[in-house]
């Protein structure tokens, strides 16, 4: 498999001799696997521990004064309140992740959007997880009002303040060290990619998954 310069990730499965389950929580499950290595010609069996995770997607959204809509959340592991763009997890099954984006979207921020495209996928941390993220761009936005939104926002999602940043200065927030939310920082430089080809070589909401 290769792209148009010749570069892409290609499927592969070393040879998985055992399995041991470690932990099963709410959302995650960790397991140790031992997998044959090839160890250049020298096969030895190893343990890996993976993070299993359902999926998760992403939504910048670019308004017609191409600002972007940012959310800021509390993330217990690192003490952190984020800037990070609407997302969720992919908890639905058999929903299709732009429709898993667009209910992400009316639930944390109250907004619709008209046009859909997929901006990026990306592995979260391939080193320990199986997280998969497809990240998404939306235009065309209106505001959902206070009659149609019946979402009960709790926990880390109640009282996200909403902020509308110039791509410009997002971009240059990421640059500083000021936005550290990977699908942030991953969506904004790609939304300001796509931004110089005129959005023209972005895929349809509904692109194959990898």
């Amino acid at each position: 498999m290769s792209g148009k310069n010749g570069v892409a990730d290609e499927p592969c499965r070393w040879e998985t001799v055992g399995s041991e389950q470690r932990f099963e929580g709410a959302i995650i499950e960790v397991r140790t696997d031992r997998v044959r290595m090839p160890n250049g010609g020298k096969s030895e069996v190893v343990g890996r521990d993976v993070v299993v995770h359902p999926g998760s997607v992403g939504v910048i959204c670019l308004d017609d004064e191409e600002r972007v809509l940012l959310l800021r959340q509390y993330r217990h592991p690192i003490g952190y309140l984020l800037w990070e763009p609407p997302a969720g997890l992919r908890d639905v099954k058999g929903e299709p992740p732009w429709r898993t984006a667009a209910r992400e979207l009316a639930e944390e921020a109250g907004y619709r959007a008209r046009e859909w495209h997929t901006l990026l996928d990306a592995c979260t941390s391939p080193g320990m997880t199986n997280e998969r993220t497809r990240i998404f761009l939306a235009r065309g936005l209106s505001e959902i009002s206070a009659d149609e939104d019946d979402f009960e926002r709790i926990h880390e999602e109640a009282d996200m303040p909403i902020a509308w940043l110039p791509l410009d200065d997002a971009v240059a927030a990421v640059q500083r060290g000021a936005v550290h939310n990977p699908l942030a920082v991953m969506g904004i430089l790609s939304v300001y990619a796509a931004r110089a080809t005129g959005f023209r070589d972005l895929r349809a909401p509904d692109a194959p998954e990898w």
